[in-house]
């Protein structure tokens, strides 16, 4: 009797703990995109910020991602058509980059030489392809790690943490993540 009641608590907050983790993250399908990648906008609350992402998702379709369709030692727009755009509510510090709350566009230094890099740009509403240096709000660098299994569309999400959270963009074999905190 004890352990079943034991079992029964258990799996109750094993239940509740998903439930949350499942309540703090929100996806909305934008469109179904013109050239066959959807846009969608994913929104989450870590310590208390609201971060929304919208980007557009490619799928792999049988290509080399990375090393292939997108060169390394370039910038990659991280994602398709329009560029991916962060709005926050409070400011996020990713590596030694402090991002005041607003709205931004995000892009990716990609490279196999060296480390990745997040880069936050202030200007906001342009293509993909548009990206200007000078516009650079601050870069940081990021950890890529191969994925045990290829993702087939390219997914930005976030894992919270006990302070801050992960913001990791898993495409193909790849991901590449960055830790950030709440100021």
């Amino acid at each position: 009797m004890r352990s079943s009641l034991l079992a029964y608590v258990t799996v109750g907050c094993v239940a509740a703990g998903l439930a949350l983790a499942a309540a703090g993250q929100k996806t909305t399908r934008l469109s179904e995109g013109r050239g066959g990648s959807p846009h969608d906008r994913t929104e989450w609350t870590i310590d208390g910020a609201n971060i929304s992402i919208e980007y557009g998702r490619p799928f792999v379709k049988g290509r080399t991602i990375f090393g292939g369709l997108e060169n390394y030692g370039k910038v990659w727009r991280t994602g398709a058509d329009e560029a991916t755009t962060l709005t926050i509510d409070k400011a996020l510090v990713f590596g030694g980059v402090t991002v005041p709350p607003g709205k931004y566009t995000l892009w990716t230094w990609i490279d196999d030489k060296g480390p990745w890099k997040l880069i936050v740009s202030k200007e906001t509403g342009q293509w993909g392809t548009a990206y200007k240096e000078a516009q650079d709000l601050g870069r940081a660098d990021m950890k890529t790690d191969p994925l045990q299994a290829p993702v087939e569309q390219l997914t930005i999400a976030i894992d919270d943490m006990p302070t801050g959270g992960v913001l990791r963009i898993d495409w193909d074999k790849t991901r590449a993540s960055i830790p950030f905190t709440v100021k």
